[in-house]
């Protein structure tokens, strides 16, 4: 097991949604040296920025969790930039901590990689079974670029890079803006200004019928946590809860909590994405111990407490 008080850390992307959570769970094990480059001193896409932040970082261990990521429909307006600023991070942070001695890498993926019409729930064995989701494809394909160069690099340099597959994060602090939004930030946001402004109807894209796996963010950052500390293999391994909501359920029950009781109108002009989505969360339980301990409704409800602070707040 990975000793975390005598270990330098390398967070990228420790200041986002997700990256706080991870550093907050670091120091709270006990780690003295967490290194959090900002963007705007370390680009990642240079490769002259990488070295930098490598060298000044010193780091025993990286996990790399800096990503352009958005809903479906930031997805579909900017897929060229999803796939390369996704995969040119990836693969330029890799080699270069490669040649820097680190010690371990921890590559974070996603669950946008996994084929479009993969049984449920999602195995890691079945990620290579077919092309992703259209709609965010280049996404998931240059995550999983990432998986390919991790295991090529411990079979030929014997390099430690492990790589995880979470399901789609929620939570307090996620991104709101309708442009860029996933899901549910923008299902709270809709449903919290509809209530203040007593509007009828909120609008949602697609059918509704598609389902998902939705994992709060505080449970995200413990099993990355918990790989960094014990899991030192070349599979990938899943991230969820290992349960499956459809997006009429969600809706139903962000308009609940919120008290929202107008007309949810569906647009289906609009994509639903992957039909289905849900994890087989055994590896990650056998391997590391990790288990998801937040339900959704819990989850759902805290986010929605958060914002509407931020919407009192403006």
């Amino acid at each position: 097991m990975l000793e975390l008080a005598s270990t330098r850390f390398l967070v990228t992307g420790g200041a986002g949604f997700l990256g706080t959570r991870v550093v907050a769970r670091l120091h709270a094990r006990g780690a003295r040296e967490v290194f959090v480059p900002r963007s705007r001193d370390y680009d990642l896409r240079d490769v002259a920025a990488v070295e930098a932040c490598l060298a000044d970082a010193r780091p025993d261990v990286v996990i790399h969790l800096a990503a352009v990521v958005g809903g479906i429909g930031a997805n579909a307006a900017n897929p060229g930039r999803f796939f390369y600023d996704n995969a040119i991070m990836g693969l330029q942070l890799m080699e270069a901590a490669r040649l820097a001695g680190v010690q371990k890498f921890v590559q974070v993926g996603t669950v946008c990689s996994y084929p479009k019409l993969t049984p449920v729930p999602f195995r890691e064995e079945d990620l290579w079974n077919g092309y992703p989701e259209e709609t965010n494809a280049p996404y998931g394909l240059a995550k999983k670029a990432l998986l390919v160069q991790a295991q090529a690099y411990r079979s030929q340099y014997g390099f430690n890079a492990i790589y995880l597959l979470p399901a789609n994060l929620y939570g307090p602090g996620d991104n709101c803006d309708p442009a860029a939004s996933h899901v549910i930030p923008a299902l709270v946001r809709k449903c919290v200004e509809a209530c203040a402004s007593g509007s009828p109807a909120i609008e949602v894209w697609g059918t509704g019928a598609a389902s998902r796996e939705f994992l709060y963010v505080d449970d995200a950052a413990e099993g990355i946590v918990l790989a960094t500390e014990r899991y030192d293999g070349g599979e990938p391994v899943n991230l969820g809860c290992g349960s499956e909501t459809s997006i009429r359920t969600l809706v139903a029950e962000v308009a609940r909590l919120t008290g929202f009781e107008g007309e949810v109108r569906w647009d289906r002009s609009k994509p639903d994405g992957q039909p289905r989505r849900a994890l087989d969360t055994s590896r990650a339980r056998r391997l590391f111990s990790f288990e998801a301990k937040t339900p959704l409704a819990e989850g759902l409800a805290r986010t929605i407490a958060w914002y509407e602070q931020v919407a009192v707040a403006a």
